[in-house]
């Protein structure tokens, strides 16, 4: 990956060409690939960088785009297409295989919550670490750290460890800390959800202001959030690309492919489950007021790290909204031959007003299948004002 500096207003920041990049399943195989690479690599000639050996599968493949200066790209797809990878090789944490990666400018990235914080450091001190990682002296950061506080209105705890941090305070620090050590390129994976309305409206506000210099990258599952916020749209679909262009069209394709798989599985439950059901705290709720949907489930193995989604359906079979894990970063365990209950709180229940059928579908990491489609699971009404915009996400 080469770094360029450049003052052009139009200028292209992020450009990708052909980058693809490959992952074996064992670590014990990954290890004695990664020691053939490295000897390969010494010697000038690496016969293994476009072929897949044994257990090795592409997270991303054959990926190409350009942003520029003003742009913000979204990158849409399910888990599992490759987005993460995508932006792990744009910030240099990985290599790609093939292809190649230019970067033009300083790049402030927030692709993991907390990530690139130290839990030990107090706020104020991880701050001054993550300007020194940019690059930027501590004059520098004294100039900036004020307003790094103010925004993230972490100024009663700023001076407590990072581990002591809520979710919510994690992401208000690293959105604050990226977005404002005057970034070239500044790149967000799945981080808006975990904060709250207010703050959501904060971030909004900050990265327009930033686009009249900055390029921006984007990934969420959230609709309304990328039709906010970006220009253009790159649609991945097992680490390939299938579209790239407008919002409006990657969206439409991304929502046709979702309902297609939703609506081929109607209340699934794999054979390992001996129950399941759901149930929710209210039949009916205000507008914008909470519900807590429990999902109860007995199963005869053990399952770790799974995805919920929670869908609305209404009454003509669209899902009008859905709460999903991943957004949340949340990941639930299932122990083996042991009753249990998840219950899922939803803060505001922003749909609306009308009757809806509630659905939940639970999923391995990878989200490459389905264990639990439970379309039909419970009824909810949402009560309020008539003249309520239609909200696609919780």
């Amino acid at each position: 990956m080469s770094h360029i500096q450049t003052n052009n207003n139009s200028a292209v920041l992020v450009s990708a060409a052909g980058v693809s990049k490959k992952f074996c399943r064992s670590l014990k195989r990954s290890l004695w690939y990664g020691l053939q690479d490295i000897t390969a690599e010494a010697v000038g000639h690496n016969p293994y960088h476009d072929q897949l050996r044994s257990g090795e599968f592409w997270a991303i493949r054959d990926v190409n785009f350009d942003v520029r200066r003003g742009e913000c790209l979204a990158l849409i797809g399910r888990n599992g297409a490759g987005k993460t990878t995508l932006l792990r090789l744009l910030n240099g944490l990985i290599k790609p295989d093939r292809g190649q990666i230019t970067i033009r400018g300083r790049i402030g990235a927030l692709i993991a919550l907390g990530a690139g914080f130290n839990p030990i450091l107090t706020g104020r001190e991880n701050i001054y670490v993550n300007g020194s990682v940019l690059g930027l002296s501590r004059t520098d950061v004294d100039s900036k750290v004020e307003e790094i506080i103010d925004f993230a209105e972490l100024r009663e705890f700023i001076d407590t460890p990072v581990r002591n941090y809520s979710s919510g305070m994690n992401v208000r620090l690293g959105f604050a800390v990226a977005s404002t050590l005057n970034p070239d390129i500044l790149i967000l994976d799945e981080v808006l959800a975990v904060g709250d309305f207010v703050f959501r409206m904060k971030c909004y506000e900050r990265v327009n202001s930033l686009m009249n210099r900055a390029a921006v990258i984007f990934v969420s599952h959230q609709p309304d959030q990328v039709r906010r916020m970006c220009t253009r749209a790159l649609y991945l679909r097992k680490g390939q690309p299938v579209y790239q262009g407008s919002v409006h069209e990657a969206l439409r394709l991304y929502d046709e492919e979702d309902q297609s798989r939703l609506s081929r599985q109607d209340n699934y439950i794999d054979p390992s489950f001996v129950e399941a059901s759901v149930t929710v705290s209210n039949h009916t709720v205000e507008f914008r007021g909470p519900l807590t949907v429990t999902l109860r489930c007995h199963a005869r193995q053990q399952y770790s790290r799974l995805l919920i989604r929670v869908l609305f359906f209404s009454s003509v079979e669209e899902v009008a909204a859905e709460w999903i894990s991943t957004n949340h970063h949340l990941r639930y365990d299932i122990p083996a031959n042991q009753s249990l209950s998840i219950d899922i709180p939803i803060e505001s229940m922003g749909i609306r007003p009308g009757q809806y059928r509630v659905g939940v579908v639970v999923a391995p990491e990878d989200n490459r299948y389905y264990l639990l489609n439970l379309k039909d699971a419970a009824q909810v009404s949402i009560n309020g004002p008539g003249n309520m915009l239609h909200v696609r996400q919780l």
